[in-house]
C-alpha cells in the first residue's frame, strides 16, 4: 500500500479502458478517490462506476478543472495517460503529426500548466506521465508516435528536474507492448517487435505503484528496456544498426 495515495484525489486520463483502467483500479484499491477520464463518456462511465470513481468525459487537453471540481478543489495525482499511437513515415499527414504531437505532449503540457501552481503553492503533487519504451528508443514503422513519444519523456524529465526541490514527483512509465488496442492497432510490427514479451495492463499499474513507493522517476514495467536504454547511448551506431536489421525484416514480412 502507498500510504499517501489514501484519500488522494487522482485523475487518470484515457482511463476507459487498457493501462488507463488498470491505473484507475489500482489507485482505488489504494483508497484514492479517482476520477477516470475518456473521451468515450460510456467507458469511462462503466470505468468509473466499477471502481466507485467519477467519470469526467472528455478531450485529456481540458480536463483539470472539471477534474478538480469532481475531486472537492484539489488534484493530488495526475496520470496523463492519454494516448495516439500514430503509425506512418516523414510523409504521414500533417494532421497526424498535429494530432499525435497534440495528445501525445501538449495535453502534458496544459495539464501541468493548470496544476503547478497550486502544487507549487502547498508544496507537493505528483504527475505521472505513460511514455512508452518508444520514448527512450523508437518504434519501426510509426514515426509520430515516437517522435512525441520522445517528446513527452523529455517533458516529464524537465518537469522533474525544475520542481523536484519544491516538492513536486514526477514519474514516467515506459513500457514496451502492452496487451491493449492500441498494440492490436500496430499490425505487423507489433507482431514482430512488441507481441512477444508483452504483459497486462495491471503489470503496469504494479510497477507504477512499485516506483512510487520507492520514489524513483523512470518506471520500466519492462526491466530489459534499461539495458537497450544504455546501449543505444554507449553505441549509437551498433544500436541503430540491430534496429534497421529490424526494420529489414519487418519490410521483408509486408
Amino acid at each position: 500500500m502507498v500510504e499517501a495515495l489514501h484519500n488522494a484525489g487522482v485523475v487518470v486520463t484515457g482511463a476507459g479502458g487498457g493501462i488507463g483502467a488498470a491505473l484507475a483500479r489500482r489507485f482505488a484499491a489504494e483508497g484514492a478517490r479517482v476520477v477516470v477520464n475518456d473521451l468515450d463518456a460510456d467507458k469511462a462511465g462503466a470505468v468509473a462506476e466499477e471502481i466507485g470513481g467519477t467519470a469526467v468525459p472528455g478531450d485529456a487537453s481540458a480536463v483539470v478543472d472539471a477534474a478538480r471540481d469532481a475531486l472537492g478543489g484539489t488534484v493530488d495525482v495526475y496520470c496523463a495517460n492519454a494516448g495516439l499511437g500514430s503509425a506512418g513515415t516523414e510523409a504521414a499527414g500533417e494532421d497526424v503529426w498535429a494530432r499525435a504531437w497534440d495528445v501525445n505532449v501538449m495535453a502534458h503540457v496544459r495539464a501541468a500548466h493548470a496544476l503547478l501552481p497550486g502544487w507549487l503553492e502547498r508544496g507537493n503533487g505528483r504527475f505521472v506521465s505513460t511514455v512508452s519504451a518508444a520514448g527512450l528508443l523508437t518504434m519501426i514503422g510509426a514515426a509520430p508516435y515516437s517522435v512525441t513519444k520522445h517528446g513527452a519523456y523529455a517533458f516529464a524529465e524537465w518537469l522533474s528536474l525544475t520542481y523536484r526541490h519544491r516538492g513536486v514527483k514526477v514519474h514516467a512509465i515506459c513500457p514496451q507492448g502492452v496487451r491493449t488496442d492500441m498494440l492490436s492497432a500496430t499490425g505487423t510490427a507489433g507482431d514482430l517487435v512488441l507481441k512477444p514479451t508483452a504483459i497486462e495492463p495491471q503489470d503496469v499499474a504494479d510497477a507504477l505503484l512499485k516506483g512510487m513507493e520507492e520514489d524513483r522517476f523512470l518506471i520500466l514495467p519492462h526491466p530489459e528496456v534499461a539495458a537497450y536504454y544504455q546501449a543505444r547511448a554507449a553505441e549509437p551506431d551498433r544500436w541503430l544498426t540491430g534496429m534497421n536489421h529490424l526494420q529489414q525484416k519487418w519490410e521483408a514480412t509486408r
